[in-house]
Formats: C-alpha cells, sequence, structure tokens
C-alpha cells in the first residue's frame, strides 16, 4: 500500500469517533425530523398527513412572527462582535506586559459552558446584583432595574451576554490572521512614510478579509441558532421580548408536543440561515484576494 493511502485511513480512522457522533446526533435527527413537518405528529394520539398544513398556520402565529423578528434582529451582533474582536486582536498582537494573561482572561468564557455564563450573569442583572447595586452607589439610578425583567432591556442583555462569550474565540483567530501578515509588507509601508492607521486600512485589514469572512459566517450561524442563554435566563420573555425562533420551535416540541409543528418552524430557520450564510460567503468570495 502506498504511504499518501496509509496516511488517508489513519486520517479516517482518527476522525471516525467524530464522525459517527455527528451523524448519530446531529444528521440523523435531521434528516428524521424532515418528515415531521408535514404530519400532525403526536407521541400518544394518532399521526396524520396535514400536507403544507403547518407551513400555513406559521403565517397565522403572532408569536411565530415576533420569534422570528427577534432571531433576525440578534444577527446585529454580528458586526459588533466581528469589528470587537479585531480591535481586540489588534491590542494583544502588541508586545505589552501581561498581554498573555489579558489574552487568557479574555480566552476563559470561550471555554465556559453558556449555561454557567447564563447562569452567572443571571446573578449580575439580577435586581439585587452587583450591577444594581453599584449604579445606585453611584447615584445613577434610585432603585434596582430589572435588566432581564423589562421588554426594553432584555434582549439587549441576552446580546451583551452572547458577545461577551463568544469575543475570546473570534479573537484568537483574527490574532492568528494578524500573526500571519509578512512584517516586511508592514516594514515597507513605513519606509514609504504610511503611519500605522494606513498600514492597518491598506494592508492588516485587506490581509484579514478571509479571517473576517470565515468568522461572520459562524457569527450568523451561531446568531440565529441562539437558544441556551434564552433557555436558561429568560425563557422567551417577558411578553415574548426575547423568544427566538430556535426556543420557540423547542417549545412547540417538548412543551406543547406540537412535533409537526416544531419541524416547519426548524426548516424555516435552516432556510434563513442558509440565506444569510450564501450571502456572507457571496461576499467573502468577493473580498478574497484583495
Amino acid at each position: 500500500m502506498k504511504k499518501k493511502n496509509r496516511q488517508t485511513i489513519k486520517a479516517y480512522l482518527f476522525m471516525a469517533p467524530a464522525l459517527f457522533l455527528l451523524i448519530f446526533f446531529v444528521f440523523v435527527p435531521i434528516i428524521g425530523s424532515l418528515p415531521l413537518m408535514f404530519f400532525d405528529y403526536s407521541v400518544l394520539g394518532k399521526t396524520e398527513f396535514t400536507g403544507l398544513d403547518n407551513f400555513i398556520k406559521l403565517f397565522g402565529d403572532q408569536e411565530f412572527r415576533k420569534a422570528l423578528f427577534n432571531s433576525i434582529l440578534f444577527v446585529v451582533i454580528v458586526p459588533v462582535i466581528q469589528i470587537l474582536s479585531i480591535l481586540l486582536a489588534l491590542l494583544v498582537n502588541r508586545k505589552l506586559f501581561g498581554i498573555a494573561l489579558f489574552r487568557t482572561l479574555l480566552y476563559i468564557p470561550v471555554v465556559t459552558s453558556m449555561v454557567a455564563v447564563s447562569i452567572m450573569w443571571g446573578f449580575l442583572f439580577n435586581s439585587n446584583g452587583a450591577i444594581n447595586t453599584l449604579l445606585m452607589k453611584m447615584g445613577a439610578i434610585a432603585k434596582p432595574l430589572g435588566f432581564l425583567a423589562s421588554t426594553k432591556t432584555a434582549m439587549l442583555c441576552i446580546m451583551f451576554i452572547t458577545i461577551w462569550q463568544g469575543l475570546g474565540y473570534y479573537m484568537m483567530l483574527y490574532l492568528g490572521g494578524l500573526q500571519s501578515v509578512p512584517k516586511e509588507l508592514e516594514e515597507a509601508s513605513w519606509v514609504d512614510g504610511a503611519n500605522s492607521l494606513q498600514a492597518l486600512i491598506k494592508i492588516k485589514i485587506p490581509m484579514l478579509k478571509p479571517y473576517i469572512w470565515f468568522c461572520s459566517l459562524n457569527s450568523v450561524i451561531s446568531a440565529v441558532g441562539v437558544f441556551d442563554v434564552v433557555y436558561v435566563l429568560t425563557q422567551g420573555g417577558p411578553n415574548d421580548a426575547t423568544n427566538v425562533i430556535n426556543y420557540y420551535s423547542y417549545v412547540k416540541a417538548f412543551k406543547d408536543f406540537e412535533f409537526g409543528y416544531a419541524a416547519a418552524i426548524g426548516a424555516v430557520q435552516a432556510v434563513i440561515t442558509t440565506i444569510l450564510s450564501i450571502v456572507v460567503f457571496i461576499y467573502g468570495k468577493k473580498g478574497e484576494g484583495v
């Protein structure tokens, strides 16, 4: 057997456990749920073929429209998290005292469970939590604010927590991109009289475009699929202010036991994610080679 073939077999053997889990827990449930969207499926009751009724029902479902709007609104965090991550990457790419510790601290939320992160921020946003206590001591507010109980601030809090948890991940990717920029290019720009800002705009940002495309694509998929932070902190409330399409699908499936309807909601979510991903992909392809 040729050396190349042996290496290929070894590679597939190493990937086999992860592939098995991916196929068994991701692809099989997805494929298995596809027919459900055309049925009125119940675990205990009778299952009936309903055709497109589940999709027609979506148009008149006000709660679904609210969840859909919130999910699309949530994508607003994508440019915010990318810009902040790039700025942080530029900062931690400098040779400063204690920068390794700073990088580690920024990365800790990434390796922390989103459930643990949500619980921690839930305590901080609580009416008796550290944020309200600090604001009251500073005289900024007269009485505690219900950050997660208000329709005006609950979604902002969910967005903030998501951004905070993801910053370190994207920062590290951008840091890798910055460190791959040839030093000779930057030094040549200095010789030509460019300042740091010009070198950033003309050299570093264009070189980072493949990273920006990849990170934006991942961020869009994560934003549309946000679930755990909503589940832990607000359960879609107050008054559906934080109800997103992924959580609504969960409610319909595992609380209302409307599995067919939940599958239809999941199909709509998949279509939205695909459309947004294609838009980001096309934009990213245009940026290649710049």
